[in-house]
């Protein structure tokens, strides 16, 4: 039986910046639309935190049973390690995945905005059929996509609309913006498991762009946060440049990426990105507003 510290690793909660950035983001846009609410704004997080948590999960759950995860280099998988069994670790997907719907639906609820229920229907199956199911659409090099509409524009935008009942230039650059640092997170992950990935049959985007492509991604989706930078400083928020500060938070990063890392060497390279995007979002919700 797992005990509850290899239950929050299995949880990866060095991912959760992905689930944090786009809501603060999404506040920040909110606020600037007058349209602030703050039980509104928890609940999204709670939602966007649940998912992540949920798709982390049913991710392990389904590798392990898969078996494509007996030689991961990553972080502590529950399945494949044998540390839990798999029934524990589908329910506990499916617990946090539900937990994401419940709370979900008193957003669309109390926001009247019915439609978002096919949106946060779209979500949760995103979540599952990642890598679960007969034909999960991250063994075929879909995820990267999947992570920049579910944690970039859903993410940031769901935020904002619930709460104003629209969205703005400034939102829609923000989910532009967090939607590609959560893809370059997804990016120097499947770079570091190509070899594994490739000898278990999983067809991610870095198994097909090969390992220079798939640095060069990187770097460029890095890049895109910093140029909508500069454009929301010059159509409107002049302080909005100032989120270049996190830059120095993906030195590191970039660093280990340009530089050929490989393996273990590439973990702190999730974390770093993931750092950097939880900064630049923060920096961003504060500088719109000014």
């Amino acid at each position: 039986m797992a005990s509850v510290s290899e239950w929050i690793e299995g949880a990866r909660p060095r991912t959760l910046p992905n689930a944090v950035a786009p809501v603060v983001a999404g506040v920040g846009a909110a606020i600037a639309l007058d349209a602030f609410s703050w039980w509104r704004s928890v609940l999204a997080l709670l939602v966007s935190l649940s998912l992540i948590v949920g798709v982390n999960y049913a991710n392990d759950y389904s590798d392990g049973i898969r078996g494509t995860d007996e030689n991961r280099v990553g972080p502590l998988r529950l399945v494949g390690s044998g540390v839990a069994a798999p029934k524990a670790v589908l329910t506990a997907a499916l617990v946090s995945l539900g937990l994401a719907g419940v709370l979900g639906l008193v957003l669309v609820v109390t926001s009247g905005h019915w439609w978002l229920l096919a949106m946060g229907a779209l979500c949760i199956l995103g979540a599952w059929f990642y890598t679960g199911g007969k034909k999960p659409y991250g063994y075929y090099g879909f995820g990267e996509i999947a992570v920049f509409v579910f944690f970039g524009l859903a993410g940031v935008l769901g935020t904002v609309y619930v709460q104003a009942g629209r969205v703005s230039w400034a939102a829609l650059a923000c989910a532009v913006a967090v939607g590609s640092f959560s893809t370059a997170v997804l990016t120097a992950n499947n770079l570091r498991d190509i070899p594994t990935d490739i000898e278990s049959g999983k067809r991610t985007l870095a198994t097909r762009l090969g390992d220079g492509g798939t640095r060069r991604l990187y770097l460029v989706l890095i890049t895109v946060p910093y140029v909508l930078s500069v454009v929301l400083a010059v159509t409107g928020y002049p302080l909005a440049f100032l989120p270049v500060i996190s830059i120095a938070l993906l030195l590191p990063a970039v660093g280990a990426v340009h530089g050929g890392k490989s393996g273990r060497e590439l973990i702190p390279a999730l974390r770093d990105t993931g750092l950097a995007m939880l900064l630049w979002a923060v920096v961003t919700a504060i500088t719109v507003n000014l």
